[in-house]
């Protein structure tokens, strides 16, 4: 019995050759693609800082600081990995899904 002519097949078949859920691939694989560079390009350059000039991550904030510019750089790039995944998750609940019922309405159809 081949399974090619079952429903369940046949409807993916039909989602996968919509425009809109191609579209939908697309954007989400450009858009992770995209936020992931970013992401592995700051801390490439962070590593890259500790590596080349670890004496510059050493010095002080400021005059008479004990806090040395290494921690709220550290700390920023964990907070835009934070925003980053924040920007990911909206842009699914929002277009990403809408477009996603869009599409699953037009397979039932």
């Amino acid at each position: 019995m081949s399974t090619h002519n079952t429903p369940h097949v046949q409807s993916c078949d039909r989602i996968r050759s919509n425009p809109k859920f191609q579209r939908l691939a697309r954007q989400r694989a450009v858009l992770a693609w995209s936020l992931s560079a970013v992401v592995l390009g700051v801390y490439y350059l962070f590593i890259m800082l500790v590596a080349f000039v670890p004496g510059w991550l050493h010095m002080p904030l400021y005059e008479g600081s004990h806090l040395s510019r290494g921690i709220p750089l550290g700390a920023a790039i964990i907070v835009l990995s934070w925003l980053l995944t924040a920007w990911y998750v909206r842009s699914a609940n929002t277009r990403f899904d809408s477009l996603s019922t869009e599409i699953l309405a037009e397979a039932q159809a």
